[in-house]
């Protein structure tokens, strides 16, 4: 399993569940993994980063060989996977679970060296943090804008729930300054949601420009903190840029990503159609209608779990039926939740009609708070099944 995230850990964990006499190895690229779920409330000041901090002693006593490498590239003929140090691991079947990686260069001006003065604050650990010392530093009155990337890209309602949680920030601390989104597409998950709720917790400190308008991000300039579009330069106190994104980089050196950057796969064992005996979980594949989410990342990994071990026995893996539930907040005691279920069809993840299940519109703010209280409940049960 190369990838140490929900998807990679569910996995690993699950094939040692199913038949304990499988050598499983997990390439985790690190000693610990940094979540995302709750990652804008770090940015926010609500939660501190070590509360999103995993290690993987739990994973290595359950049996697990757990290697803090990255994994650079895979030989699916010499079924191989290289590691940075040099060395390289044997499998039998190779499940690749690496998260997402940044289109550098997509939006003109806009690459590693700019994303330390305009943070996509996409990935965890130290953007997130530089994110949010930069809304610390940020004078009363400054300008805060977001770039949201057009699909697909990780965990599609983030981008909405940190304008909410930054508008919390500044409408606390910083009352005179505004939160400018700026979006490469005109409609998004939860929308109807979030903005029943904007003008209620956060009258006139949220802007949305959605692309219809001219709201998608064509070129940055780091040096002035300009952000421009078709029509408009926007100049930001704070700017953080979501990019749009691909499969992290050892999908393309495992030949297992198109020339979308994304990963297909067939939805029942989620094995490549690129490359046999790989495959490819989490935010890097290409699902169909399922969406790139840490829940929706752990179903795969223990369905994907089954359908290994049935291809490990020469048998043909079940046809699965998987779900996801989908958390996000618009203040910390206001909530909303999806959940929704997905099938194989026409070799794509579809949903399955009738299976979506959202919050309703003009809910009172007891039942908004019940589920921001489900939400922490469930990135808890869900990190100590993993990681505990």
């Amino acid at each position: 399993m190369v990838g140490g995230g929900f998807a990679g850990v569910a996995c690993a964990r699950a094939v040692g569940k199913l038949d304990a006499n499988l050598q499983v190895t997990l390439v985790t690229g690190g000693k610990s993994f940094s979540a995302s779920p709750f990652s804008n409330s770090v940015i926010a000041g609500l939660r501190e980063p070590a509360q999103q901090a995993f290690t993987y002693g739990a994973v290595a006593a359950a049996g697990i060989r757990v290697v803090t490498e990255m994994a650079v590239s895979a030989d699916p003929e010499a079924r191989t996977v290289a590691l940075a140090g040099g060395g390289n691991l044997p499998y039998d079947r190779l499940v690749i679970a690496p998260g997402v990686g940044m289109k550098w260069n997509a939006i003109a001006g806009y690459s590693e060296t700019a994303a330390e003065k305009m943070p996509h604050a996409w990935t965890g650990g130290a953007q997130v943090m530089l994110l949010r010392r930069q809304l610390e530093a940020m004078p009363d009155g400054g300008l805060v804008v977001i770039a949201a990337p057009a699909t697909p890209y990780r965990c599609p309602p983030a981008p909405y729930e940190r304008a909410s949680l930054i508008a919390h920030y500044l409408k606390a601390k910083k009352p005179r300054s505004k939160v400018l989104i700026l979006d490469a597409k005109d409609t998004y998950s939860k929308q109807h949601l979030y903005e029943e709720a904007w003008p209620q917790l956060y009258p006139g400190l949220i802007e949305r420009v959605p692309l219809s308008a001219a709201g998608n991000v064509t070129s940055v300039d780091p040096a002035t903190m300009t952000v421009k579009t078709d029509f408009e330069d926007y100049k930001a106190a704070v700017a953080n840029i979501i990019p749009p994104q691909k499969a992290a980089d050892i999908a393309a050196h495992a030949g297992v990503a198109d020339r979308t950057g994304w990963c297909p796969i067939e939805p029942v064992a989620f094995e490549s159609t690129l490359q046999p005996g790989i495959h490819v979980l989490g935010d890097a594949a290409l699902m169909g209608a399922m969406p790139k989410a840490a829940h929706a990342a752990a179903v795969q990994g223990r369905v994907c779990a089954a359908a290994v071990v049935a291809r490990l026995r020469d048998r043909a893996p079940d046809e699965p039926q998987l779900d996801n539930l989908c958390y996000s907040l618009a203040a910390p005691d206001w909530g909303f939740v999806e959940t929704n279920k997905y099938r194989p069809e026409n070799g794509l993840l579809t949903a399955l009609p009738g299976a979506i299940n959202t919050s309703p519109l003009g809910a009172r703010p007891d039942v908004r708070a019940a589920e921001a209280r489900s939400d922490e409940a469930w990135f808890r049960t869900l990190t100590a099944e993993l990681f505990s």
